[in-house]
């Protein structure tokens, strides 16, 4: 029985072993092989990331349209070709609180000139809503939407706004209204070059998308 054993040890003494660095330097092949494959597939795989990023549904009719703080060159648009279509037959547009120079009467202040485009664009005054009271974050635009939703027995409310800012309005809207029995629908901005999609070839896309993947973390953290 010893001489079975000791012939096994020395069997196992003499088999070659693999250099300990081989290992390594398999694992480092592996990795400047994935990186070299992200590296000239990045656009494709940037491009991936916004498209994943963003969200947007098929948009049917609703109680009202709202129209968030901020975008007063695309959002109240939208709104009021929403209306004009039949899909709602109210516009809510939320008081954003005053900048110092809205403040200051040197400037009209967004829910303003929400309301002026609006009008212009052939919405009458008489279904356009104002909802809260200088609010300052989509948090507090989602729980004045929600009282007017409790207040109207609504179902269903479509909110036009931006690509990269769609996850985070769905999330808070959506959490806003949770119990109300209402709904909300998010209409992407339109981007008829698809430029949301190469957001990391300009500084704006690429400000734009870091900052909204910030917010919606800390959207999530926070609320």
């Amino acid at each position: 029985m010893e001489n079975a054993s000791s012939e096994i040890a020395r069997i196992s003494s003499t088999r070659p072993r693999k250099p300990a660095g081989t290992a390594i330097i398999a694992v480092a092949l592996l990795i400047i092989a994935l990186g070299a494959l992200a590296w000239f597939q990045r656009e494709a795989l940037l491009r991936y990331a916004a498209e994943q990023w963003v969200v947007s549904d098929d948009i049917h009719p609703a109680d009202a349209i709202v129209v968030l703080g901020g975008g007063v060159n695309t959002r109240p648009f939208t709104a009021a070709e929403d209306y004009l279509s039949g899909l709602a037959h109210r516009i809510l547009v939320t008081d954003a609180r005053p900048s110092k120079v809205e403040t200051l009467g040197i400037l009209p202040s967004h829910v303003e000139i929400n309301r002026r485009v609006l009008i212009k664009l052939g919405v009458p005054e008489t279904d356009i809503e104002t909802i809260g009271n200088a609010l300052s974050s989509t948090f507090e635009e989602g729980q004045s939407l929600r009282e007017w939703a409790i207040r109207s027995h609504a179902r269903s409310i479509i909110a036009p706004t931006e690509a990269f800012s769609s996850r985070r309005v769905r999330w808070t809207l959506t959490q806003a209204l949770a119990g109300t029995g209402a709904s909300v629908q998010i209409q992407m901005l339109d981007y008829p070059d698809d430029s949301y999609v190469t957001w990391w070839k300009t500084d704006q896309g690429l400000i734009a998308f870091q900052n909204e993947v910030m917010k919606y973390l800390y959207y999530r953290y926070r609320y």
